[in-house]
């Protein structure tokens, strides 16, 4: 087999596809939850979930990467994350939020004046984006918990950042009728947050044993997809430092220590 690049710190499914990078397929997965229903939550962290979202993102966006997918059909997609950075007030989260909305009013082609209402923005923007293109809207939001878990020693500055995500999230709930997917991921449970008040058609997938091996790697993948890589390591060693997670179904490894033992070539935690 050829030796490929080891895709350490990149996130981006085009960049990994279009570069002579591993790529562990998860399409498979993405496709069936597409099929099946409509509205999913995931919580692993740390096992790739922001490349799954960005898998997700470039399947509706027509980057084509698996057969079996209507790639002349595009969607409008709106991608939100707070992934980055550490966001410490109400009004600093308000604009980032803003600032995200704008960029997907530019993004589409969907003029959405200067209104300061999140919830305004964001509704108009998902249903003047299903009208203009004559089809629902695609809603990501990468690590949907982040402002609060970033301030839960300050318990006055968590609620805020509740109080301003539930204002946002409130509108996936409302604009139902204009969205054909929405895919969220997080760290705290959703259900335990209180920031989704309502909204019972989020399917929380993170211990679904069919969805087991969405994040991370299998045994398999690594014998089919870093065979090149492995030559003078014993994989007995492998599975015993770093086969140890399971969400009710198939066991997996994390990316990120597998990336780091085949670039330094040593067992580390």
């Amino acid at each position: 087999m050829t030796r490929r690049a080891l895709p350490i710190g990149i996130q981006t499914f085009r960049t990994i596809r279009e570069g002579d990078f591993y790529y562990v397929d998860k399409t498979g997965f993405a496709l069936r939850l597409i099929a099946e229903g409509t509205h999913y939550f995931l919580s692993p962290r740390r096992f790739g979930k922001s490349q799954f979202l960005d898998t997700l993102a470039a399947l509706f966006s027509g980057l084509e990467a698996e057969r079996g997918w209507d790639w002349a059909r595009r969607f409008p997609v709106i991608r939100l994350s707070f992934g980055g950075g550490v966001l410490q007030s109400r009004g600093e989260l308000d604009r980032r939020i803003l600032a995200l909305l704008r960029k997907h009013q530019h993004a589409l082609g969907v003029n959405g004046g200067d209104q300061t209402d999140i919830v305004g923005c964001f509704s108009g923007l998902i249903e003047r984006a299903h009208a203009a293109t004559g089809v629902r809207v695609v809603v990501l939001v990468d690590e949907y918990d982040k402002p609060i878990l970033d301030n839960i020693t300050d318990a006055a500055t968590a609620r805020e950042m509740r109080d301003g995500l539930r204002n946002l999230y409130s509108v996936i709930k409302d604009s139902d009728a204009h969205i054909r997917f929405a895919f969220l991921t997080g760290v705290s449970k959703f259900s335990k947050v209180g920031l989704f008040s309502g909204m019972n058609n989020l399917k929380d997938i993170t211990v679904d044993a069919r969805y087991s091996a969405l994040c991370g790697y299998t045994e398999a993948d690594l014998d089919q997809v870093f065979a090149p890589e492995l030559v003078g390591l014993d994989r007995g060693q492998i599975r015993a430092w770093y086969n140890g997670y399971n969400w009710f179904g198939e066991a997996v490894y994390k990316p990120l220590d597998v990336m780091l033992l085949l670039d330094a070539r040593e067992f580390r935690r």
